[in-house]
């Protein structure tokens, strides 16, 4: 059974799983988060965020693009979650993955954390829900960014990369259906073992938005 994180002030995941208790850290020293150790539940915490998470900038694909910016992080976090789940997806590499959701047909699966498994309850009449989960494996510092599919520089909030200060997704997934603790679903876009925050029902009556506009987007060629 996959071991599910609970990120705590601090907490950070190396890998998909986050580095096993006793494991050994396999990122550059100065880029190795100080003091790091495991918890009695098999996460990882430390109290120094000033470490830069994930990848160095220099590696790639997770480096700094001509015209992107990175700034520091704060110097502490400012609340707690608990990862209720890990996705199962066929994406090993970033750049496998579907650009969003919406453009993924691949059959993927939640497996939640048995002690949620009754929050479930009532959420098979459903035909969508919401999806929420943690790019664990994205950079945290940048404010400017320049995708490679747009190739213009964007404020990170005016963007749906994953890359940002709390790198939170968001997808509307067609359910298939529920066995247990896994829920199948169509229309993610994340890599394999990433783990899950939360689950919605989508109820187009308050979801959906019409006329809604992003401008710099429907100026795209």
């Amino acid at each position: 059974m996959p071991a599910f994180a609970r990120l705590n002030r601090g907490a950070v995941t190396n890998s998909a799983l986050g580095p096993a208790a006793g494991s050994r850290d396999s990122r550059p020293e100065g880029n190795r988060p100080k003091d790091s150790g495991p918890n009695n539940d098999g996460s990882m915490t430390n109290d120094n965020s000033n470490a830069q998470y994930g990848p160095t900038q220099s590696a790639d694909p997770f480096g700094l693009r001509k015209g992107e910016v990175a700034v520091e992080l704060p110097d502490r976090f400012d609340a707690s979650i608990y990862f209720i789940g890990r996705i199962r997806t066929p994406w090993n590499r970033r750049e496998d993955c579907p650009k969003n959701g919406r453009e993924a047909e691949a059959v993927c699966t939640m497996e939640l954390d048995p002690r949620w498994v009754p929050g479930l309850a009532g959420l098979e009449t459903t035909s969508h829900v919401v999806v929420l989960y943690w790019m664990d494996r994205a950079r945290r510092d940048l404010v400017l960014q320049a995708p490679r599919h747009y190739g213009e520089q964007r404020g990170t909030f005016a963007l749906r990369s994953p890359v940002r200060p709390n790198p939170i997704a968001m997808s509307v997934a067609r359910l298939l259906r529920i066995e247990g603790a896994k829920l199948s679903v169509v229309g993610l876009d994340c890599l394999d073992n990433t783990p899950l925050l939360d689950i919605k029902p989508y109820f187009a009556s308050t979801d959906a938005v019409a006329d809604t506009q992003v401008g710099w987007h429907a100026t795209k060629p």
